[in-house]
């Protein structure tokens, strides 16, 4: 694949890929684990939220975990994108690198700004895919569409 986790691979994350499973999509409007998602939805990314305490956000129908997802999303999810506390990211690369074995799906592993787990993003790179740590989807989404509109 060659993408790397720098600046150069985060927007080409954001340029190639448009299907995100969001693992701690937020019901309340005010959190950002939902304005991120509501904002990359508006931007033409397809949302599919993970959350086992609600059954349908942002107009989606919403799973209890990664591998509750049905078959043809199984095979479809690019982005792991991660609203949870750091100590809580393991299992959920786990689940992402048993789809990535079974489907060859998800690409990438995003933990949103202020989540940092090394082990966690050891263990997805370890597995083939790309780890971006810290950084959220939005706020890059918006730098990349400046920089291309500058470059115009």
């Amino acid at each position: 694949m060659g993408l790397t986790e720098g600046k150069n691979g985060v927007a080409e994350v954001l340029g190639k890929y448009r299907n995100i499973a969001a693992v701690g999509l937020s019901r309340d409007p005010e959190k950002d684990g939902h304005s991120v998602a509501k904002y990359l939805k508006s931007k033409g990314y397809r949302i599919v939220p993970i959350n086992p305490f609600a059954n349908e956000i942002l107009g989606e129908k919403c799973y209890k975990t990664l591998l509750d997802l049905t078959e043809d999303i199984k095979k479809s999810i690019e982005i792991v994108d991660i609203f949870r506390p750091s100590q809580d990211v393991p299992p959920i690369v786990e689940q992402a690198i048993k789809l990535k074995e079974d489907y060859g799906r998800p690409l990438v592993i995003w933990m949103q700004e202020g989540i940092v787990n090394e082990d966690a993003a050891r263990m997805a790179r370890e597995a083939g895919l790309v780890a971006i740590m810290d950084r959220c989807m939005k706020i890059e989404h918006r730098e990349r569409e400046r920089a291309l509109k500058s470059s115009l």
